[in-house]
């Protein structure tokens, strides 16, 4: 019992953190020029676009890989 006492209490204080943490930044985004706001979407895309590309390459490399170990089992 006091275990899951504590795991809620933890639980509750992590989302509370991480939900104090994004009205700031929303109150900050919100507080910028239209310049600010335009950078730091545009460091956002870059990012975004930087992950995109990342899992593309992970999911070409696992089908290729999958693809080479079908045509080894039926040549067995």
């Amino acid at each position: 019992m006091t275990g899951a006492v504590t795991a809620i209490t933890v639980t509750g204080s992590l989302y509370g953190a991480g939900l104090n943490e994004h009205l700031k930044v929303r109150k900050k985004l919100l507080e910028s020029t239209p310049e600010e706001q335009i950078a730091t979407l545009e460091m956002a895309r870059a990012d975004l676009v930087a992950r995109k590309s990342e899992l593309e390459r992970k999911i070409s490399k696992f089908r290729e890989r999958r693809r080479n170990e079908q045509e080894q089992g039926q040549q067995s």
